[in-house]
């Protein structure tokens, strides 16, 4: 399909969001072109330098410890991918699951879900800080690449789907009184199209998945570590027996693969049994139905679940990446202090938006623009000791 046709009703089902479908943008756009709407948002989602920015962002190890490490932006292109093969599966919009997907993610902090964590408490008493509305900022607000108007101007459902995302790490509570904006996106209900809900389980799939290699490279992990989780032990059962001396290297991504295969596999059978019971015919049914249209099965969601109870126990409170989410937490609460006490230690375009939209939110938005790598820089320029000539 050529970006400038239509995803049509003969190509979408009933509960999908066909391009014609599309509830539009917040502004008037002299840029769109003929260009069909969601893929524009991708075009302008994937050049924005937000999204750019993910490539030095952590996603759990620290990215300067190994350059074969998943980073934010290998995240969302893993996700993009799985949520692709899904919106196929289940005869949904591909390319709107797609710029969900690569969107997902643009309001991120450094250093993974640790910077989110002490931005959260320095922000408790300024509006707060979660990074699914901070990412829907980026594309309303910050990012500011066209003349006529703040953000990318990006559809609606492509801003309902970011708003809305929903995983164990991602549990945004929104006020939506506050906000006309974001009352216009959460009035129809509590659940975004399928298109949005594929994303939220491409997320999970891709994380639970890549956190597991990346441990296994990291040599937190080992194979008969593995042994007691049903869906690697499953997986991997076939492969072993075909290389039962291969070195674990050799294998993994086939094992990997395979439970890749499974899921998707799992994920489009029960999201057909699920809209099949609930018997919706658009996405206005599915915004407001009582529970989510894209899931896993129950059995294989233990299997999840206990694949992630793993991860957190052996993994995510590994005391090399504790000791680095410690790290990371001095960093941003010390620049972020330094700024709210100094604003002209910001750059001239957000110290002239301090007055209007106050010290702490301003320096919110360019401590969570900042990348790792950009992060340590500026502490170091701030506090470290001038360097001898």
């Amino acid at each position: 399909m050529q970006e400038s046709q239509s995803a049509s009703s003969q190509n979408v089902a009933p509960y999908g969001v066909t391009d014609d479908d599309s509830r539009g943008r917040q502004h008037d756009d002299p840029f769109a072109g003929d260009r069909a709407p969601f893929a524009l948002d991708r075009h302008r989602v994937l050049r924005s330098a937000s999204f750019r920015r993910l490539e030095y962002k952590t996603q759990v190890f620290v990215i300067h410890e190994d350059d074969h490490y998943r980073t934010r932006l290998t995240h969302s292109l893993e996700v993009a991918a799985i949520a692709r093969q899904l919106a196929v599966g289940l005869h949904v919009n591909a390319t709107l699951a797609e710029v969900i997907a690569l969107a997902h993610d643009l309001g991120h902090p450094p250093f993974g879900h640790a910077g989110e964590s002490i931005l959260g408490q320095l922000m408790s008493e300024a509006g707060g800080f979660e990074h699914n509305v901070q990412s829907l900022r980026v594309v309303d607000y910050l990012e500011h690449p066209y003349p006529p108007f703040r953000g990318l101007n990006v559809s609606f459902e492509v801003r309902e789907g970011i708003i809305k995302h929903a995983t164990v790490h991602d549990r945004p509570e929104v006020d939506d009184s506050s906000d006309a904006g974001l009352a216009e996106l959460l009035a129809d209900g509590p659940w975004p199209s399928v298109e949005g809900q594929i994303v939220c389980l491409a997320d999970r799939l891709a994380y639970d998945c890549h956190d597991l290699e990346d441990a296994l490279g990291a040599d937190l992990i080992g194979e008969n570590d593995l042994e007691p989780l049903a869906l690697w032990r499953d997986s991997a059962v076939d492969i072993r027996r075909r290389f039962p001396d291969g070195a674990l290297g050799t294998v993994r991504r086939p094992i990997l693969d395979a439970i890749h295969a499974v899921l998707i596999q799992d994920v489009t059978a029960e999201s057909q049994r699920l809209l099949a019971e609930a018997g919706v015919t658009s996405v206005d049914d599915v915004r407001p139905a009582g529970g989510p249209m894209v899931a896993v099965s129950e059995e294989t969601n233990a299997r999840l679940e206990a694949l992630e109870a793993f991860l957190m126990e052996r993994v995510y409170r590994h005391h090399r990446v504790v000791r680095m989410d410690a790290k990371a937490r001095r960093f941003i609460e010390r620049l972020f202090d330094a700024y709210c006490d100094n604003p002209r230690l910001l750059p001239p375009r957000f110290f002239n938006r301090v007055e209007e939209q106050g010290i702490k939110r301003v320096v919110c938005d360019y401590i969570a623009g900042m990348t790792d790598r950009f992060c340590q820089d500026e502490y170091r320029r701030l506090f470290e000791p001038f360097e001898r000539v």
